[in-house]
């Protein structure tokens, strides 16, 4: 049976080439023999093209039905033999919420090896074993997959940063292409899964992420936000799309005209757009947008949204929303088939209307979840993704046939975490299981770092009590203190702490009930086989000193947005005996149980008895995944947790050959660490997957060369950072692009153990036209001893520009394995194309003649070689603005926002304030210019504008316009005023006072 698939599979393939190379295969199928068989339907036909299957298909579902595919679950329609579907598999870093699969290093992580195809090779293993749970639960598992995200990583205290690939649009494209390559298979029409990027766009904040607006100008927007997701989209390895729970420019993301007028129209094919979950029913409860539910749907399919995440599994009512908006006319019927005309072709590309016979991923059953490949898969990425911060003196690699001790101490060193998006670990190896593997067991000495206390009841006497079994109550009965009275007490930060019982080594926690017990292995989130969720942690507690020295253990279980639960429990201890610790959610400040908290053993005291004697000590640190920074959190400062710096600085006193490994989801601020001489080495790990351990060590003691290189800048402090709602790149000089202070680390950066030399730099040519491309060569030697991965970074900028431009833009990389003496040539193709910029003036990309710097290195700060290279573009003309102009495309401005025009339009400036400007740069008036035009808006009737010229203070007073109360910003007048003697060529400003907003200007 086998054999017979196989050759079915092979005359398809081959009949499919050709097709393909004659007609293309987005308008055709192929047929599977010569001899005609009969369908029941035509779109049960292979044979035809993909257009008319999925037109016949349209043509024979009922009003009713198209509706109901509109939802995330659609539903089987038994009377044409179509089976259910549904969206929403989650698949970020490995198949998630689906029970134990493969754990990749986390996304940022895989951003971290900066290696193109091996991200192609993890797409792939996730994809099959999605397509294994999909073949197990058929009903529960969808083939349409939530991930990767592109959101960019703008601003490191947003929470979901390590779900991102970075903070560069080109390093995120190409990763974010990868991984969806490899998730979509390489199948040239069946699909192994449908990569959804998410989300879209300009979302990198949490606080009031439902509501809050990115302010986007059309630089901004162009140049940086829509460039990540372009890449996958345009390559067509991106099937679909999710938008984002923000607004942008004041209309909401899932409303953005960017969805149909840019991705749809100019970048995809077969392609659908999918909600993010509640972000309908957000339109009416978060954005107060609109005041019904069905108009919340009717305007997100009008915009381009093809199926609803909404109401989790309940349909019906998201449908009710459908059905009403189509009974008020707010709906078309052809609304609708507009939105299934999107859906159809990939469930059809997914094989499940043709068979197993022809659907080459079929086959693909359990024995590849957590197979021995996709073992040895994870082990390569999570060695790949490790970053060498520092490393001075050839500190690292250690010696592993040393006599000398090894201490290894710290917080994370025995134990690995999984994040929000983690399937379930399969296995873990901790970094003090990867040491220990590499030395003898009596070399290795290893202490936590952390307080291990004992709790007295202050109702009792008597001190808290946890099982070995951990799945009873914890009690306050015991008279003295022994094993199952003593804790590890974690200190993550920000009055975020863990409990973990030494009676069993699990983590004290409140799981969906009121019980208190120590049954958790690792902090994290509940899940079962068919992928239900529960958003709250409940094993984190605040560590609340009262004023008589007692504490007090409150849980404010971290979660979701639309539960509606808010608040968290206190703990108390019951009134009689056996005396059991309860959360009450009634408890409040002033009832909750006092403990008395004595120190057994203090943490950096052993941490330091452990390392002073020790010939090295290594300190393993970094963030808990679940704490202090998630989806729905942001991170409240971006230092290292405070009891962590000062377990290192107590372990550096005490020992000169200290090495630090971070294991964290995000940048840290620690200069005082990277400036201590005692710290001899950092070693950056994202968090590794269920091989963290053994990457880590095989780093640790050169079997292997950490080469990963940073996807981000990282800071010295917060003070360095805008707030977190600046959304400009430019003005606020974020990213390596434009920041102009001194990072920790610069974006690119990473060491390794040996050296590289970078010589030979050629250009193809030294001078190209704007539609021409230059190739760009270089030799790259190990002069070593040691073979090691290097990645060969390529950046350009522009020498003079008619605008601000980036310091620096990645414009290519490579990474490349070099043996001792060994020389590669690294070549990179550059089209002029790449060298556009957005030109608000014409509102397009283009590319300005000028001189540029071709400059290639090993990160953004350590440029190896430089070469010119001159383009021959177009002169930017000076600007007309005797023609309308939108008032959002200026060159530069103060204090205003972008915001929305209308729910027909697109943008205006708003946000005005008294003092207030913008800027329009060399402009050039003819003689004869009489009127100033101005299309305003306003609430109030104080609104002025001033045009100037050349300056916005100072600068000549050419008119003034006063602003009337229109009685609401969105409606729009148009004022004039009399203009004199204007010519010549300015830079124009616009100066306001009062508050309004501006949609468009004249000088006729």
């Amino acid at each position: 049976m086998k054999k017979a698939k196989r050759y079915v599979r092979m005359v398809v393939s081959v009949l499919l080439v050709f097709v393909l190379t004659t007609q293309g295969w987005h308008s055709s199928m192929v047929k599977v023999s010569s001899v005609e068989k009969t369908y029941e339907y035509p779109f049960r036909n292979p044979n035809l093209p993909l257009d008319e299957r999925v037109e016949d298909l349209l043509s024979r579902l009922t009003l009713d039905e198209k509706v109901s595919l509109l939802h995330q679950y659609q539903p089987a329609i038994p009377r044409l033999g179509i089976e259910s579907f549904r969206t929403g598999t989650e698949a970020l870093h490995g198949a998630a919420w689906l029970g134990e699969a493969t754990v990749f290093p986390q996304a940022t992580g895989l951003a971290n090896t900066w290696n193109e195809e091996l991200i192609q090779e993890v797409g792939s293993a996730v994809g099959d074993e999605v397509r294994a749970f999909h073949k197990l639960y058929p009903e529960d598992v969808g083939l349409s997959v939530w991930a990767p995200v592109v959101d960019l990583q703008r601003d490191p205290r947003a929470g979901r940063n390590a779900e991102g690939f970075g903070e560069d649009p080109y390093l995120t494209g190409k990763i974010s292409t990868a991984y969806s390559q490899g998730l979509k298979g390489d199948d040239p029409f069946y699909v192994k899964t449908i990569p959804t990027l998410k989300h879209f766009l300009g979302y990198n904040n949490e606080e009031n992420r439902g509501a809050s607006s990115s302010s986007l100008d059309p630089r901004n927007l162009y140049e940086y936000q829509l460039k990540s997701f372009e890449y996958a989209i345009k390559s067509k390895a991106a099937l679909s799309m999710m938008p984002a729970y923000n607004s942008i420019n004041g209309k909401p993301a899932n409303l953005s005209p960017l969805m149909e007028d840019v991705v749809k129209k100019q970048w995809a094919d077969d392609f659908f757009v999918v909600s993010d979950a509640g972000d309908i029913s957000g339109l009416v409860n978060d954005h107060k947008y609109v005041d019904t539910y069905a108009e919340a749907a009717a305007l997100s399919i009008k915009a381009g949204v093809d199926s609803l995440t909404d109401q989790s599994a309940d349909s019906e009512t998201v449908l009710k929303w459908i059905h009403d908006a189509l009974d008020q006319s707010l709906l078309t019927e052809a609304d609708i088939d507009n939105a299934v005309r999107n859906i159809l072709p990939l469930r059809f590309r997914t094989g499940e209307f043709d068979g197993p016979a022809l659907d080459p991923y079929a086959d693909i059953d359990a024995s590849v979840i957590n197979s021995e490949e996709h073992q040895k898969l994870a082990l390569k990425t999570a060695q790949e993704q490790l970053v060498l911060l520092k490393n001075e003196k050839d500190a690292l690699p250690l010696e592993k046939d040393t006599k000398g001790e090894v201490a290894v101490i710290g917080p994370l060193a025995d134990q690995v975490f999984n994040d929000f998006y983690s399937g379930t670990l399969p296995y873990t190896v901790t970094t003090l299981e990867g040491v220990k593997s590499k030395l003898s067991e009596e070399q290795v000495e290893f202490s936590r770092g952390v307080n291990q206390i004992a709790l007295k009841s202050s109702a009792t006497g008597k001190y808290v009590t946890a099982s070995p079994e951990g799945n009873v109550n914890l009690t306050a009965d015991a008279e003295s203190v022994g094993k199952n009275e003593t804790f590890s007490l974690y200190d993550f930060g920000w009055d975020q702490y863990l409990l973990r019982s030494h009676a069993n080594d699990k983590y004290v926690s409140n799981t969906f009930s009121e019980d208190v017990k120590n049954n958790e292995s690792s902090p994290g989130r509940q899940e079962n086989v068919q992928g239900s969720q529960d958003w709250f942690t409940y094993q984190n507690y605040n560590y609340e000193q009262q004023e008589d020295g007692t504490f007090s253990l409150y849980n404010y279980q971290w979660g979701h947005w639309d539960t509606g639960l808010e608040g968290g429990r206190y703990v108390t201890v019951g009134t009689e005996a056996p005396h059991k610790l309860i959360a009450t959610k009634e408890s409040v400040e002033g009832k909750a149980e006092k403990f008395e908290q004595t120190i057994v053993v203090d943490g950096e005291k052993e941490a330091q008895q452990v390392a002073k004697d020790a010939e090295t000590a290594i300190v393993v640190v970094g963030d808990q995944t679940l704490l202090n920074s998630r989806e729905t959190i942001d991170r409240q400062d971006i230092i290292l947790p405070p009891s962590q710096k000062e377990l290192i600085e107590k372990v550096a006193a005490v020992n000169k050959n200290t090495i630090v490994v971070l294991i964290s989801s995000y940048p840290m601020a620690m200069p005082e660490i990277e400036e201590n001489p005692n710290v001899k080495a950092i070693l950056y790990s994202t968090h590794g997957g269920q091989e963290e351990g053994t990457a880590i060590a095989d780093a640790l003691f050169g079997d292997y060369a950490p080469a990963g290189r940073l996807n981000q800048t990282w800071y010295k402090s917060e003070a360095q950072l805008p707030d977190i709602m600046e959304y400009d790149i430019i003005k606020g000089e974020r990213t390596y692009q434009y920041f102009e202070g001194e990072a920790l680390y610069p974006f690119g950066h990473g060491l390794t153990y040996t050296d590289f030399k970078y010589h030979n730099l050629r250009l193809s040519s030294h001078k190209i036209e704007a539609d021409e491309e230059v190739k760009v060569t270089v030799d790259v030697t190990n002069v070593g001893d040691i073979a090691s991965d290097e990645v060969v970074q390529l950046y350009v900028h522009d020498k003079k520009s008619s605008v601000k431009r980036p310091i620096k833009e990645l414009e290519g990389f490579d990474r490349i394995y070099l043996e001792p003496n060994e020389t590669k040539t690294v070549t990179f193709n550059l089209p002029a194309s790449e060298l556009a910029f957005w030109d608000v003036s014409r509102e397009k990309y283009v590319v300005e003649s000028g001189t540029f710097d071709i400059l290639v290195g090993r990160s953004s700060e350590d440029i190896q070689l430089k070469r010119n290279l001159k383009v021959k573009g177009e002169k930017i003309p000076f600007r007309d603005l005797s023609k309308e102009t939108k008032a959002e495309n200026y060159n530069d401005y103060s204090g205003v926002k972008i915001v929305e025009e209308s729910r027909d339009a697109s943008y205006a400036v708003g946000e005005i304030d008294t003092g207030d400007w913008v800027l329009y740069q060399d402009a050039k008036f003819k003689k004869g210019i009489s009127q100033f035009e101005v299309r305003v808006s306003s609430r109030n009737d104080d609104g002025v504008i001033e045009l100037r010229l050349n300056d916005p203070k100072k600068g000549k007073l050419v008119t003034t316009v006063e602003v009337p109360n229109t009685k609401g910003l969105q409606n729009w007048i148009d004022v004039k005023a009399d203009v004199r003697k204007l010519s010549g060529k300015h830079d124009v400003y616009l100066t306001f006072k009062g508050s309004f907003t501006l949609d468009t200007f004249e000088l006729k």
